[in-house]
């Protein structure tokens, strides 16, 4: 088998396919969801906080010197970081809710049971005969 023959397999397998398939629709969900953060969410929670932006934060390790920068922590960008992923998080966590809560059906009738094996349904004659039986021989006595 040649070495193109292998990989026309490997690209056209359903499950190369649905994983683009997955990775482009995710790319497009996403796309959604960080417009959703930044135009619909943030502002309002800017205005709430007053127009707290933590990325100008940091610790500096050496100041700048000449031409060279000064090396600094930037842990204002991480803090940053962090918060919009929980906005983004907390976000996803309610659209994922709410389409549920949409796609749920009316609760379905329960099937009816299944009638019972053969055998179940010729152990049980049985067992009504023995005490048809009982009760005869218990009468004539």
């Amino acid at each position: 088998m040649s070495l193109l023959t292998e990989f026309r397999e490997f690209a056209v397998k359903g499950n190369v396919v649905d994983l683009a398939v997955g990775v482009i629709i995710g790319a497009a969900f996403g796309k959604i969801v960080t417009s959703l953060v930044t135009d619909v969410i943030m502002p309002p929670i800017g205005l709430a906080v007053g127009g707290v932006n933590f990325t100008s934060l940091m610790l500096t390790l050496k100041e700048a010197e000449g031409g060279k920068p000064a090396v600094a922590i930037h842990y204002g960008n991480f803090l940053q970081s962090v918060f919009d992923f929980l906005i983004v998080a907390v976000s996803v966590f309610a659209m994922v809710k709410a389409i549920n809560r949409l796609k749920r059906e009316t609760p379905k009738a329960a099937p009816p049971p299944a009638e019972p094996p053969k055998q179940e349904v010729l152990l049980a004659e049985i067992r009504d005969a023995v005490k048809d039986l009982a009760r005869t021989e218990t009468a004539r006595s």
